[in-house]
């Protein structure tokens, strides 16, 4: 396996998935601490449509699908705040239109369509230098944005009303996880796929949960989970040439089943004695 990395490709995949795995573990505590798992869903299938107009533009497919993700967050803010629809009806339509527009716009391109798979279920493989930039611009991005304001964020994140009362703009840091939110989500789309991003975002804080309940404790083994399940899961698919991406997933679902069952009993018991 070590001589499989003088191939550029590995090495990009190598690259992705530890630099996909920051995002995950930050974003991904923050979803769960929140309980935005459904919303973060309806963003990624919206991207989609951002996707699909790409290939139909002729620029790049990611570019299109950040852009689509980021509208749909901000809507799913503006209408939620402006309306009393449940926030899960809006969730779904966006859901549901952004797949659509997605195949629409597939639809219209000139001879045969381009092959989706690696969007909608991952392909670690495919995973190119421009990637692993943009990857690495996230991740710094939400590294500062988070480690510079991390008290203020903490608040927010469990205490809305306590938030507002030392003067916290609540709505700012709303608008901006949303669209933080976003930015992870594509970032995880060449990794795990559209379909299965949001289990990449909420296995790995969810095991961290159980065993730490300090926010930035999560973080950093939400972080350290990542990285073991897409390496593992990489080195899985490569060597048995299986899709990458459902094999990371169930790597990470494999994981969760054994801390839940068997890690977390004996945690909760060493941690009372």
């Amino acid at each position: 396996m070590v001589e499989a990395f003088k191939y550029t490709f590995i090495q990009n995949a190598f690259m992705g998935a530890i630099l996909a795995s920051i995002a995950c573990g930050i974003i991904g505590t923050v979803i769960l601490e929140k309980k935005l798992v459904m919303m973060s869903g309806g963003i990624a299938h919206s991207s989609f449509g951002g996707i699909g107009l790409g290939y139909y533009l002729s620029i790049e497919p990611i570019i299109g699908g950040l852009i689509f993700s980021i509208i749909t967050s901000i809507s799913i803010v503006q209408i939620k705040g402006k309306t009393n629809v449940n926030s899960d009806v809006i969730i779904g339509i966006f859901w549901a239109v952004g797949m659509a527009l997605g195949i629409l716009f597939i639809s219209f391109i000139p001879g045969y369509p381009p092959d989706m798979t690696s969007y909608l279920f991952g392909n670690i493989l495919t995973i190119s230098r421009w990637d692993i930039a943009f990857m690495f611009i996230m991740d710094i991005l939400l590294l500062f944005i988070f480690s510079s304001l991390f008290h203020y964020w903490r608040a927010y994140l469990f205490d809305d009303e306590f938030s507002r009362t030392i003067g916290i703009p609540v709505k700012l840091y709303e608008h901006t996880l949303y669209i933080l939110i976003a930015c992870a989500i594509v970032i995880l789309i060449k990794i795990v796929g559209i379909i299965l991003v949001i289990a990449l975002l909420t296995i790995p804080p969810a095991i961290a949960k159980m065993f730490s309940d300090s926010l930035k404790k999560m973080m950093l083994l939400s972080v350290w989970f990542g990285i073991v399940f897409c390496v593992t899961g990489f080195f899985v698919s490569y060597l048995y040439d299986i899709p990458s991406g459902a094999t990371i997933i169930l790597v990470a679902g494999v994981f969760y089943f054994i801390s839940i069952l068997l890690v977390r009993p004996l945690w909760g018991h060493s941690s009372k004695g």
